[in-house]
This record gives structure tokens, sequence and C-alpha cells, in this order.
């Protein structure tokens, strides 16, 4: 059976103030393009479809284009689960109507998980759609005392499955959350984890044939060649700049044997980090191979003082979503309160070539020195002609 595995859609997204809506909409279109040509048997959706629980009137439009155009034109069903960015009431409402048009939505959790069974030239392929839950939740839904956290609420979960499962079938599941082995994972900045609280052991999917997995937005195994991350679409931060973002395609044989590949996916406007002084980057020959109106976080190594930086930038880079400076980001986060020991007992030269050192962290040159000390001979002078 061949399966389209993704996740994290996040649809409705802002970045800084910038939706990606047309992004989205064109990330998708290549997703249902692939699928014409892949011929997928199912495609998985692990969590995250919405990027928050009341997601914008277009966001709702274009899952609903997105959805009629695989279900209704390529006939391929459509697996999905809620993640933590999702309202589970709202993904969910509808679902049981269109079970018949192949669509399968597990929204809020409950103690029957959801299984859906396919058919290939091998068999059945049981399909358990597991949506996001807090502990506390499959706590109360058990009524167990023994879930404190994500792992033991995962293992109770399965447990409840594998009541009534049939072992010797090719069962795949579909859940999002934190799930590592001994490697360490790769995150992205709004995906990291409270002291490992989060976390579920990769161990309690041993018994699956194949674990979809959504939450974190770089494709990527989670310690078993068998449990796997999607990873989202798009790039939804510059700490994903170096990701590539992939559709996973899984091959499950008669046996349970899993072989999967990433198809790539190229973005409207790539999501980059680009740096260097001012006047370079608005040098021509620096960005004209390149796609301008990508969004980019600018980190700029000029010394002194700009001339509106921003507005000369986003003539050449519309899209330019932030804007740092390397001095300062060097610097950030260290506390100066005083010029160090004795300085009270300092000249104001040597006041300020201590302070540019702490600022900048280069040497204060006697070319400089002699700039300042001159600066500061006149407004001396000021100060006594006054």
């Amino acid at each position: 059976m061949k399966i389209f595995h993704t996740g994290d859609w996040h649809l409705g997204k802002i970045i800084n103030q910038v939706y990606m809506t047309q992004d989205q909409e064109y990330v998708l279109d290549q997703l249902i393009t692939l699928m014409e040509s892949e011929k997928p048997d199912v495609l998985l959706i692990a969590g995250d479809i919405y990027d928050r629980a009341v997601p914008p009137v277009e966001a709702v439009e274009l899952l609903d284009q997105t959805l009629s155009n695989i279900l209704l034109e390529l006939e391929i069903p459509v697996l999905l689960i809620s993640g933590n960015h999702d309202s589970p009431d709202r993904l969910g409402f509808g679902s049981k109507i269109l079970q018949a048009r192949g669509l399968h939505i597990a929204g809020r959790f409950s103690k029957d998980i959801q299984r859906v069974t396919l058919e290939d030239e091998y068999g059945p392929v049981n399909f358990y759609l597991l949506p996001y839950a807090p502990p506390a939740v499959v706590k109360e839904v058990f009524q167990r005392d023994d879930i404190h956290d994500h792992d033991t609420a995962m293992q109770a979960i399965i447990d409840n499955i594998q009541n009534n499962w049939k072992p010797d079938q090719r069962n795949v599941l579909v859940t999002h959350g934190f799930v590592r082995g001994l490697e360490d994972l790769e995150l992205s900045e709004s995906e990291k984890s409270v002291g490992g609280a989060d976390y579920v052991d990769v161990q309690r999917f041993r018994d699956f044939t194949y674990t979809a997995l959504g939450h974190l937005h770089g494709p990527q195994t989670a310690g078993s060649k068998n449990v796997c991350y999607a990873g989202s679409l798009l790039k939804y931060s510059f700490s994903e700049v170096n990701q590539k973002k992939a559709v996973t395609v899984v091959n499950i044989g008669a046996e349970g044997c899993v072989e999967y590949e990433y198809k790539h996916l190229s973005p409207l406007r790539d999501v980059r980090r680009i740096k260097g002084q001012l006047k370079a980057l608005l040098d021509p020959s620096v960005y004209q191979d390149t796609n301008v109106r990508d969004y980019l976080q600018v980190i700029l190594t000029d010394e002194g003082e700009l001339l509106e930086p921003m507005a000369k930038l986003r003539a050449i880079y519309p899209n330019v979503l932030a804007l740092e400076f390397e001095i300062s980001k060097q610097n950030s986060g260290e506390e100066k309160t005083s010029a160090g020991e004795g300085y009270k007992q300092k000249t104001k030269l040597e006041l300020f070539r201590d302070f540019y050192g702490d600022i900048t962290g280069k040497d204060f040159t006697e070319e400089k020195e002699a700039i300042v000390a001159e600066v500061i001979k006149e407004a001396e002078a000021e100060e006594g002609g006054a």
C-alpha cells in the first residue's frame, strides 16, 4: 500500500503579520499534482491542519477546496487527526457525513480510537487515528490514576487499542506529539519541550507496522525507521531555514516491510536568512540570481548608524520580515551596568574605549581613538564656554 504521509499544514498561519495563505495554496496545488502522478492509496494528515483553534475564513476555504479536489476528483481517501493547534470540535464537524466520500476525521479524543481499514492486493491495512490529547484528558477518559504524563497516557491508549486488534495484520498509527528514542530530535523554535515532560518513548510503538507522526516541522525519524515525522509542507520560522520540506511516501509490503522516500516541494517564496553590509546586500550582483520576494531575515554587519535600512532593503526585498544587527546580536543578553572596576577614576576617553569594546567586541584603534578624543575635547570646550 502506498501512503502519502503529511502533517502540520498550519492553514491560516501568519508570520510577522504576513498571511501565508497564498503560499499554502501554491504548495497544496503541488501536493495534488504529485498525488495525481503517484496515485497513492491514501493521504494521511497527522495533525495541526489549522494554525489556531479559530481559523480565518480563507484557511477554511482552502482546506475545503484541497480536500474536495483530492476526494472528488482523484478519489483518494483522506485520514486526518487534530493536533494541539486545532479545535477538535470544529475540525471534526460533519465527519460522520463525510466518511462516505472517503474523508475520515478524528477530532476529539475518545476511549474508542477510530479505526479505518483499507484494502490492497495483500489484504487489509488498519489505520488507527489518534488525535492530540493532554494527559489530563486521557486520564479522565480512562479513569486511570497511573496516567501522569504524555508517555504513560500513550501507553494506556495503546494498551486499549491492542485489546481489540489483529497483530498479524498491518497496523498503522496516526498521532501527534513529541516522540523520541535515544537520539536528539531536530526542533524548531516553536517546538521546545519543557524538560522532556512532553516526550513519548518510541518503544511504545514497536508493535505497529508504521507510525505517522505530526508536530515537529522537520522530516525525520524518531528513534526508529518505522516511526516518522513528515514535517510541515512549508517553512514557518527562521529556525527552519535549513530544512527541506517534503511529503513522505510510504510503501508497506505484503509482510509489513516498510520503505519510504521524500518527495520535496518547492515553495512560492522561500524562508531565508541573508547577512552582510547594507551596501553589499543592495548590490544587484548579490541578489540578481535569487528570488528577491522570499521571506527574509536580514542580519546587517555594518558599524555605526544607518539611515532607514529597512526602507532601503524593502525597496529590493519586499518581504523582509526581520532585521537584526550583528553587533547587537553578539551582545544580546549581556548586562553592562558599569565600565568595570575603577571606572570613577577613568577618563572619558578610557570609559568610551571600554564601552566600545563591550558593545562591539572589537579593538578600539588609534584612528578611532583620535577621532573620539577630538570630539570629547570639543564637547568639553563647549561646556566650559557655556
